[in-house]
């Protein structure tokens, strides 16, 4: 069995949305735990703010948290624990910490000694001596160390408080973390993530505090995803460049911005700006198009009748694009590689079904039903299968309408108006027209069948990207 467990994650999970899905396509069996930290400053802190019980800002939080995971198809875990559940495990295990001479009490205070424990730093790399007083640990002088951090807190005028054998107070931040993982996974499990900026103090904290209470303790592998910077400036609100992902779901599907995240493997920094989601939103829509032509290729004609062979090409394409997979994916999630690997097998896909030397192919429907299960098997691990292609590529069309301010009766209305000027040779009002749509994202295809419009990248901002390159 593999235990994992993951931190809350947030935005800048990237390839980490991809983890769970994947170990369950290896064959394991996943105990995912996320646990809610629904009290502590912050928390409290914004509750007074707003004159409201914290446990309620809490719960309402998480439920909007719920709504923005489920909309990005991200799996539920297994178990989701709060630390306001979990108050005899925090304490027991402070008795743990307490017992085994690994924690001293100050006037309701409960304080971890660094001390105590030498291997204090092995996650982060980071000395005992580097750790002044004022960078990223409280200031307090009744500490033996100014490094040692609070188990628990005791109760002050305005807060919520919990009975302890310390008097009221509240777990630091820290304990819960390893008190709940520990009550559902055990002492030793496999996998434990969050963003890189919770090695320290956090994760290293979680480390010292859990072998404490347990020698038996251990993580096997630490994942830490990065930041998400927007236009290459970090994110934040000081800034005025912090947004949600409500707020960014308005207008982009939740596809495209899962496909966005994945584009960056998990470890690195990610760069948030216009250009990129309307990039992934176009590659989106182009996965969705290929595959959903693909569709009605194959609805035309009877199952029954295909030959359970594939010519040597389609094979070899599929064989590549599967090892790919396997190779990027068992790689430490190397989304980005993934992603790029399905060009060659869309483009397999595109030319039998649009070009004349693959629809004289022998075996074609077979080999566009071998693709096209190839194509889905992967989208499905990467959390990016659609309900139908026909719905996700409506969804999509929604979207890019919004982002131009427009309505499809509008666009077809000048999609007719170009039809027009074009019959009275009127090129000029023609190509305005279309270079008008294409300014804010809505591009026309021409056919013998007539005139139709799909999503496209603006052209303002297809000018940043080839600035770019």
């Amino acid at each position: 069995m593999i235990l994992a467990t993951l931190a809350m994650l947030a935005f800048t999970s990237s390839s980490m949305f991809s983890i769970g899905r994947y170990l369950r396509y290896m064959g394991y069996e996943v105990k995912y735990v996320r646990n809610f930290t629904d009290v502590d400053d912050k928390i409290i802190a914004r509750a007074n703010q707003l004159g409201e019980d914290p446990i309620n800002l809490s719960r309402r939080y998480c439920e909007e948290f719920h709504y923005d995971m489920t909309h990005l198809q991200c799996l539920a875990p297994s178990t989701e624990p709060r630390v306001s559940d979990h108050l005899p495990q925090i304490i027991d295990m402070i008795k743990q910490i307490l017992d085994k001479d690994f924690a001293y009490m100050i006037d309701g205070d409960v304080y971890f000694s660094v001390d105590k424990f030498p291997e204090y730093g092995r996650l982060s790399g980071r000395k005992l001596e580097d750790n002044r007083a004022g960078e990223r640990v409280a200031v307090d002088s009744r500490k033996k160390h100014p490094a040692d951090f609070a188990l628990w807190k005791s109760a002050k005028e305005g807060e919520p408080f919990w009975e302890s054998p310390w008097g009221p107070g509240r777990p630091g931040w820290h304990i819960e973390c390893s008190a709940m993982s520990a009550a559902y996974l055990g002492y030793s499990f496999d996998i434990h993530g969050g963003g890189m900026d919770l090695v320290f103090p956090h994760h290293e904290n979680e480390i010292a505090q859990s072998c404490a209470a347990c020698d038996r303790s251990n993580v096997s592998y630490w994942m830490h995803n990065g930041f998400v910077t927007v236009d290459s400036e970090k994110m934040s609100k000081s800034l005025g460049n912090f947004f949600t992902i409500r707020q960014v779901l308005e207008v982009y599907h939740p596809l495209a911005l899962r496909l966005f995240l994945i584009g960056t493997h998990y470890r690195s920094p990610i760069n948030y700006s216009d250009v990129q989601l309307e990039t992934a939103s176009d590659r989106i829509f182009y996965i969705y198009q290929s595959l959903y032509d693909c569709e009605n290729v194959l609805g035309e004609d009877d199952e029954a009748t295909w030959k359970n062979v594939n010519p040597p090409a389609t094979a070899s394409c599929i064989n590549k694009f599967h090892d790919d997979f396997l190779t990027s994916m068992s790689d430490d999630l190397h989304t980005p590689v993934v992603l790029a690997a399905m060009s060659d097998p869309l483009k397999t896909i595109n030319d039998l079904i649009h070009t004349r030397k693959g629809k004289k192919q022998e075996l074609r429907l077979e080999s566009l039903a071998a693709l096209e299960k190839a194509l889905r098997n992967v989208l499905t691990v990467l959390g990016l299968m659609p309900t139908s292609y026909s719905e996700g590529l409506q969804q999509l069309r929604e979207k890019a309408l919004k982002r131009a301010k427009l309505t499809e009766d509008e666009v077809l209305q000048r999609i007719e108006e170009r039809t027009t000027a074009r019959k009275n040779k009127e090129y000029e009002k023609s190509d305005a027209i279309r270079k008008g749509l294409a300014a804010v994202g809505i591009a026309l295809m021409d056919s013998p069948e007539g005139t139709t419009w799909r999503p496209a990248i603006p052209l303002a901002l297809q000018e940043k990207l080839v600035a770019a390159t």
